[in-house]
């Protein structure tokens, strides 16, 4: 049942239901005009999910350490029994916190939404070597831009800072003519400097990034594959577990080897045998 395309689909279908609940609350007239029945389809969509955690704790009643091994899981016990813990409940913020966090949620239903979560989290370490490079890049061209159009330009590049923050609103290429235009009227040397940080930080750095993401994305696609290779296996009665590519190839060059053993040996001789 737990992994049936209905359930997954009723359980995408509650949350989509209680994510729509959660966006009408913010227009007063609607709550106003119908509050009850928000508040009683935000009860019927609580007791789902937390059937729906007791559906997948029933499918690990023979293991039940198995059920807290799945991360998601886990976090969908944190999300439903955090409302209940006290100093929680009073507080209105963190309790609509949690209720948005449900929408997370959807992420478990399919593997390419998880696939996109777990690269996500595996690009991370990445991301902050690529950060630390784009903030380098930022402040060299910031002090540049300083020395260059500091007196001219105070509001943009009047400190360090200020031109920093230029510089990465320019990341966009969004009004960079208006600004080289600008620039030249200042010195010449602005074509240089804003060609330069263009190819540098607009073209060198996006491109970067999107490497460090595609290949985050990539091995979270492999380790999905894995995971539920493993799931079949583990799921497959004993015996009847069908062996990898790497074992199917080993099994079909011991059956060549084995023929090639048995077939009758050519018989040799010299070449005027035949003739004679």
């Amino acid at each position: 049942m737990v992994d049936a395309s209905w359930f997954g689909l009723a359980s995408f279908v509650v949350i989509a239901v209680n994510s729509l609940a959660l966006g009408l609350e913010t227009y007063g007239r609607a709550v106003v005009a119908a509050g009850g029945p928000l508040r009683m389809v935000e009860y019927a969509c609580f007791a789902f999910f937390v059937l729906e955690l007791l559906v997948r704790f029933g499918a690990h009643l023979r293991r039940p350490t198995g059920f807290f091994r799945d991360r998601w899981n886990v976090f969908d016990l944190l999300i439903l029994a955090a409302p209940l813990v006290p100093g929680v409940r009073e507080n209105v913020t963190l309790l609509r916190l949690l209720r948005l966090a449900r929408i997370v949620r959807a992420f478990r239903l399919f593997p390419s939404l998880r696939v996109i979560l777990v690269g996500i989290r595996r690009s991370l370490p990445g991301l902050g070597s690529f950060l630390l490079v784009t903030v380098l890049v930022l402040y060299g061209y910031a002090m540049l831009g300083w020395m260059l159009f500091g007196a001219e330009y105070p509001d943009r590049y009047g400190t360090v800072g200020q031109a920093m923050l230029t510089l990465f609103l320019l990341l966009s290429l969004d009004g960079i003519t208006d600004t080289l235009q600008a620039g030249r009227e200042i010195t010449e040397w602005a074509v240089l400097y804003y060609v330069s940080y263009m190819v540098t930080a607009c073209y060198l750095l996006t491109n970067l990034l999107v490497g460090v993401v595609l290949n985050a994305l990539e091995e979270a696609h492999q380790e999905e594959r894995a995971a539920a290779e493993r799931d079949i296996r583990q799921k497959a009665p004993d015996g009847l577990t069908e062996p990898s590519v790497h074992e199917q190839l080993a099994q079909l060059r011991a059956i060549i080897t084995d023929l090639e053993r048995r077939l009758p040996q050519a018989p040799t001789g010299r070449p005027g045998d035949s003739a004679a």
